[in-house]
């Protein structure tokens, strides 16, 4: 994929430009960290869910959010994954809040290049409010021997009646221990307007069968300012075939 070459140059000066962005998004950005790789024709069926024990500024437990996504590789290089996001309340029931579509397209072969490309696109729409949100997050990875280092740099744009238009940025970073593929532990940073978290999480994988896989992650970021919650968890499981 040489002929991609001036395209990832191109990346990663847009990353250095979203890094130098003053503001970053608002709300918290904890979420899953994407690697910028795609498993061709594979299936994927997936539930994220992250918690915040409360919000810092009123004291209120935070709503859980709930995603449960089916992906698909449906090119060399392109993987596109619809989802249902969910949240539950205080009085414990799970209510529709929003729907999204994303696709993640791979821009380099891994190890070809000094650092692996590829970018993100995503696209949310809340179930009960005109508010719209798309995102274009540069995926970048650096494997030194069993560590592997990733940057995800998000530009974000959100519109709608019920909000004011406004352009955002986030960084999420994560470095990554490959113990072995059961267990990788791991460091993750998350940075927005109203997020400031660090802390350890958990992964690895469990082959089920010649072309199945069970993924999970389990963690918990701690907040590191006074916008941001005590502490998130977050876990996501996988199902590859």
């Amino acid at each position: 994929m040489s002929n991609r070459n001036l395209i990832a140059k191109l990346l990663v000066l847009y990353g250095l430009a979203g890094l130098a962005v003053p503001a970053f998004g608002d709300g918290s950005v904890i979420d899953k960290i994407y690697h910028p790789y795609v498993e061709q024709l594979e299936w994927e069926l997936e539930w994220r869910m992250t918690h915040e024990n409360e919000n810092p500024q009123t004291g209120v437990d935070r709503p859980q959010t709930h995603k449960l996504g089916l992906g698909h590789g449906i090119g060399e290089y392109l993987f596109a994954e619809a989802y249902l996001i969910g949240q539950r309340s205080a009085d414990d029931s799970l209510n529709l809040y929003a729907y999204e579509v994303e696709a993640l397209w791979q821009l380099s072969e891994q190890g070809e290049y000094v650092v692996d490309y590829g970018l993100l696109f995503e696209l949310e729409k809340e179930h009960d409010e005109d508010i719209w949100e798309y995102a274009t997050t540069l995926l970048l990875e650096k494997e030194f021997g069993r560590y592997s280092t990733t940057a995800n740099i998000g530009l974000i744009y959100e519109w709608g009646d019920d909000i004011d238009n406004e352009w955002e940025t986030s960084l999420a970073l994560q470095g990554r221990y490959r113990m072995s593929p059961r267990l990788e532990p791991a460091v993750e940073l998350y940075m927005g307007e109203d997020t400031l978290g660090l802390g350890p999480v958990l992964m690895g994988m469990e082959r089920i069968g010649a072309l199945q896989a069970l993924r999970w992650e389990a963690g918990v970021i701690f907040g590191a300012d006074s916008d941001t919650a005590d502490y998130t968890l977050r876990a996501a499981l996988e199902y590859e075939f």
